[in-house]
């Protein structure tokens, strides 16, 4: 009779979700944003994403090997270290060197994965780790944007031909010069902030510079309803990133709109929408319940566009997450659980 008993961890009540199946979901609402990806930046697409995908699965083999793991290649089977380097992917400048690439991969996986025990244990979404690496360590590399292969006409075009790629500021790079520029007697700064504010339909299709997979924001919404659909996230995390960003937003460019973009350029722009959408919503850096999951999307929208408008920086995204994975076990504190039959006695 003893035998037939199953001792395992918690939890003990299945789902209809499997952590494979989830993984799947989410590579295929990535698709059309790498399929987008594709679109724009061609050859530099083709060989960052696979790159990516390939150094983080390696590493996680890797690290398995060095915990003496009986199974190394088991782990890999959940797709989780290739959600992993897609995302990173999508959050880098398209003409990264390959090198750059493999070592940001290798550290999305070794330290901010695999370090803290595997999938479930990490405490930090393992992509913006890597990113953050980057970040400090190359930044010359990190913000350095290539003007995509197919855009406006009113903009220089990319040959297919010319091993060197155009570059050009990002939008929001546009926006942190107006801000600096505020308090200039000449237009400069208008203009800057008037530049992006016009050029919403390229910032919603894609047309416009910036890191692989953030441009194109209908490939990014596409992605996210059909996960929404799913079941797979959360729906009041990028509800919650996306209202808050917009809320905060508004301040500034209610006070001075020639000076500071729209709130709905905001949401256009950086990897606002990725980051609602993939990013914010991991279910392991996330809170677990819904109160925790409205302060915990409202912290990281606040973050972002407060690092947008008032740091140095142009982007918080990558901040704004990293931060607010830090204080999830605080949230999750405050906003307890219910145990199933009934309510907790606090």
């Amino acid at each position: 009779m003893l035998s037939k008993l199953t001792v395992s961890c918690a939890p003990h009540i299945g789902g209809p979700f499997s952590t494979r199946r989830v993984m799947v979901d989410v590579i295929i609402a990535l698709a059309p944003a790498m399929l987008a990806a594709c679109y724009f930046f061609h050859a530099y697409a083709l060989i960052l994403l696979p790159t990516c995908v390939l150094s983080c699965v390696i590493t996680e083999y890797l690290c398995n090997l060095l915990r003496r793991n009986e199974k190394p290649l088991e782990s890999l089977g959940d797709f989780s270290a290739v959600i992993t380097g897609i995302i990173l992917a999508m959050s880098l400048p398209p003409a990264i060197p390959f090198w750059a690439v493999i070592i940001g991969s290798a550290v999305s996986i070794a330290i901010g994965k695999m370090v803290f025990g595997g999938l479930g244990s990490n405490i930090f979404n393992p992509a913006m780790v890597g990113r953050a690496f980057l970040t400090a360590s190359f930044g010359m590399l990190m913000t350095t944007w290539t003007v995509p292969a197919t855009i406006d006409k009113t903009m220089p075009q990319v040959s297919a031909a010319s091993p060197d790629a155009i570059t050009q500021a990002t939008p929001l790079g546009h926006s942190k010069q107006a801000i600096k520029q505020a308090k200039a007697p000449d237009k400069t700064a208008a203009s800057q902030a008037q530049l992006v504010n016009s050029q919403l339909k390229n910032l919603f299709v894609g047309s416009t510079s910036g890191c692989l997979g953030e441009t194109s924001k209908l490939a990014l919404l596409l992605g996210g309803i059909y996960l929404l659909i799913r079941q797979v996230i959360n729906w009041r995390i990028p509800f919650a990133v996306l209202l808050s960003a917009f809320v905060f937003a508004s301040i500034p460019w209610l006070i001075n709109p020639s000076r500071y973009i729209s709130p709905i350029a905001h949401l256009t722009t950086g990897g606002i929408l990725l980051c609602a959408f993939f990013i914010a919503t991991d279910p392991v850096t996330a809170p677990l319940t819904g109160k925790g999951a409205w302060i915990f999307g409202a912290g990281v929208g606040a973050i972002t566009i407060l690092i947008r408008v008032v740091g140095e920086y142009p982007e918080g995204v990558m901040y704004a997450v990293l931060l607010m994975n830090s204080v999830t076990p605080l949230i999750d504190r405050l906003c307890k659980l219910t145990p199933v039959g009934g309510k907790p006695n606090v």
